[in-house]
């Protein structure tokens, strides 16, 4: 199961992007999970999002990757919570995929999880990702760690969870579908 971790003041094409491009995979199975009392969530830009399942009802067992979208106020309630700080603790330990976009990579920063790793980030978060390699890049793929430097770049993200999952060729089939031109 792929978790894609929404809280208020997320950014929404770091968030639905993903769930979109993962989706079409059609064998990926992907819930979106409101980190709050309500499902519905409420994006940085005012867009309420009806999630699927609330951060209480997430089966540790069956996450094989979560997804943190940033947003400035989004990224700061994902690091507040301490079902996610678990979350994170979890996936870390049991070698499952964690990714982070925009300024959420640095809550993975913050519990020195990119020490020796290259990784990304919008900028002015550079600093942020303690011990990291920061690279700049748009995408950062580092063991079970994959980075995004920002909304801009939400589809090449969302292509590389992809492929990270099922695949270059499957990502290849998505971006195809899309018409992704970049």
């Amino acid at each position: 199961m792929v978790y894609v971790l929404l809280a208020n003041g997320f950014e929404t094409i770091e968030a639905l992007t993903p769930v979109d491009y993962l989706r079409r995979c059609k064998d990926v199975p992907v819930q979106t999970v409101a980190v709050g009392d309500s499902k519905t969530v409420v994006s940085s830009h005012q867009v309420p999002v009806e999630a699927d399942i609330l951060l209480k009802d997430v089966s540790l067992e069956k996450a094989e990757m979560i997804v943190l979208p940033g947003g400035l106020v989004g990224t700061k309630n994902l690091e507040e919570s301490d079902g996610v700080q678990k979350l994170i603790d979890y996936c870390v330990e049991k070698d499952r995929w964690v990714t982070a976009i925009c300024a959420a990579p640095s809550i993975l920063g913050h519990k020195g999880l990119l020490k020796g790793r290259k990784a990304t980030s919008f900028r002015g978060f550079d600093k942020e990702l303690l011990g990291a390699d920061y690279t700049g890049e748009p995408v950062e793929r580092d063991g079970k760690f994959i980075t995004g430097r920002g909304a801009g770049v939400s589809n090449q993200f969302a292509f590389a969870l992809v492929s990270a999952l099922r695949g270059e060729e499957r990502a290849k089939e998505i971006a195809h579908q899309v018409f992704y031109a970049g």
